[in-house]
């Protein structure tokens, strides 16, 4: 990607190139959280970055902000890229999740991913509920902090319409899902409280932990044995399908992870990724009111392999 100077002076390529890796993080925090995608928001900075080298060889010439120009062709290039998900999503077999962004373990920030802006896997599948558009103006208002004019110019709309996508994306983000953050410690108390109770299969702990409304969302893609093809409603439901005996690893192994910024846990088969658990909880913190498992091979291909901690069934 960087064009090398035989005479060991800088070319302008070189200086671009400097640039947009200085920029990367924070494209990649915004285009993820458009798209909910690790893969295609890869994709999307390839394409931004080959927006911004094809400037006839000198990127840097007539742009006196780099970063607005850089941010304002990542989000276009998202906004297009959000046809094709959707085209995918089309023929997609059983319930659509986010792919997980994972760290090496809770407490750790090492993926500069995971040290930019995050949101939670579960704000992001409230976020697929928006236009394109309106996430893209609660993306850069709400979650990057980006003043109305200056989305204005990134998405080529007019500040009283930024204001309009900005008034209805929040509202709709909070009809859904209330402003709460529930504090490091009592989340990962609760995953841990909820894993021990579904591989020891304790009926009555279980439904201490789940709240009456909670959901299970499973997304495999089609690609493992006996997942849920749709959503599971209701704690009775929830609690027969984590007791069933479903197929699973054949040597599983559990972990803490740090998912999306939340404490979280991932399920290993020996060393190889197989399902990353996240819960959402009730406001008060003591119920589990969403469940959210991503088995599908394909969104697991970027974490990292088995390291750290273990707990509960399959430790060694």
């Amino acid at each position: 990607m960087t064009e090398i100077s035989v005479t060991g002076t800088e070319t302008p390529l070189d200086a671009a190139t400097g640039v947009f890796v200085e920029h990367r993080e924070l494209l990649f925090g915004v285009v993820y959280n458009m798209l909910g995608s690790v893969a295609d928001t890869e994709d999307v900075l390839q394409e931004t970055w080959l927006s911004w080298a094809a400037r006839g060889g000198a990127p840097l010439a007539g742009v006196d902000n780099p970063r607005a120009y850089l941010v304002r062709v990542a989000v276009n290039h998202a906004l297009r890229r959000r046809a094709v998900i959707s085209r995918r999503r089309e023929t997609y077999v059983g319930p659509w999740l986010p792919e997980p962004l994972v760290g090496a373990d809770t407490g750790t920030a090492e993926d500069p991913a995971l040290r930019s802006e995050s949101v939670s896997l579960a704000m992001l599948v409230v976020l697929e509920s928006l236009t394109p558009l309106e996430r893209a103006v609660f993306v850069l208002g709400e979650v990057f902090g980006y003043p109305h004019a200056e989305i204005a110019e990134i998405i080529d709309r007019s500040p009283a319409a930024v204001r309009q996508l900005a008034h209805r994306a929040r509202e709709h983000v909070h009809a859904r899902r209330p402003r709460y953050e529930a504090h490091p410690r009592v989340r990962r108390e609760a995953t841990e409280r909820f894993v021990r109770a579904a591989l020891g299969g304790d009926i009555a702990e279980l439904m201490e932990v789940l709240a009456p409304d909670v959901t299970a969302w499973t997304d495999a893609g089609g690609k493992r044995r006996r997942a849920s093809l749709r959503p599971v409603h209701g704690r009775d439901k929830v609690t027969r399908l984590l007791t069933a005996g479903r197929g699973g690893p054949n040597h599983p192994v559990w972990r803490y992870r740090r998912v999306n910024g939340d404490d979280a846990a991932v399920l290993f088969d020996g060393d190889a990724p197989y399902a990353v658990l996240v819960l959402d909880l009730t406001p008060e913190g003591d119920r589990v009111r969403g469940i959210y498992v991503v088995a599908n091979p394909d969104k697991l291909a970027h974490l990292p392999a088995a390291r750290g901690d273990r707990w509960g069934a399959g430790q060694e």
